[in-house]
């Protein structure tokens, strides 16, 4: 398992069981089996969800889980394969099985590993721009989805308070739901203390989740 991925797992984890109060020993250990299984993409796929099905007090991180195990696979498994293997029809019908799966949080971590891989320091306004491109018409999607983000990219010179106060504006039926709070935050506080952790949690709608959002992003950054 990639070191990144196996931290930001870790400290998700853990986060998110001490936020319910509940034990995350069995959890982990099959989470790991898991992500460390060697097996075709898929299968690995039904692992982690079936670690969710016999787990239940930790369905909310399902879909963010997912996602480490696609960027686990992006940056572990695809080393293994062939080289055009991201080009294959193989690699392509799973994109067409998995297209309804996962969050926002994969460009997060895809723009996090292309940061360490250049050696450059991660910021909103790069994300938004760079990475994601969404001022090219061809990406309009992406503005969409991040347009609330894009209209507020103040907050990262703000506080945690005033991010979590226009966060409470992303409804249900938007992409960012749950997920605009701790994005924005890491791009004010990539590396928080102890202290700025418990103000973050503090100003969270979704303390356990969003708690574990966060830390997990901040993790696998490290």
């Amino acid at each position: 398992m990639n070191n990144k991925v196996k931290n930001a797992i870790h400290a998700g984890t853990a986060t998110y069981a001490a936020a319910e109060n509940v034990d995350y020993t069995d959890f982990l250990a099959q989470l790991e089996l898991a992500f460390t299984a060697h097996a075709p993409f898929m299968e690995k796929v039904e692992s982690l969800d079936k670690v969710f099905d016999d787990h239940a007090d930790f369905e909310e991180l399902r879909e963010l889980f997912f996602d480490l195990l696609m960027i686990n696979f992006f940056a572990e498994d695809v080393q293994k394969l062939e080289e055009d293997y991201l080009d294959s029809e193989e690699w392509e019908a799973i994109e067409e099985d998995t297209i309804d799966r996962g969050t926002e949080l994969l460009n997060v971590f895809l723009y996090l590993k292309e940061c360490a891989d250049d050696d450059i320091q991660p910021s909103l306004d790069d994300y938004l721009k760079e990475f994601l491109l969404v001022e090219e018409d061809e990406f309009q999607d992406e503005y969409r989805i991040y347009e609330k983000v894009i209209a507020n990219q103040i907050l990262v010179e703000s506080d945690y308070a005033e991010i979590a106060k226009v966060s409470k504006t992303v409804t249900s039926f938007e992409e960012l739901y749950e997920l605009f709070y701790p994005i924005v935050a890491f791009f004010f506080e990539p590396k928080p203390s102890a202290e700025q952790l418990a103000d973050y949690a503090s100003h969270a709608t979704n303390k356990a989740l969003e708690a574990a959002t966060y830390q997990i992003i901040v993790n696998y950054n490290k």
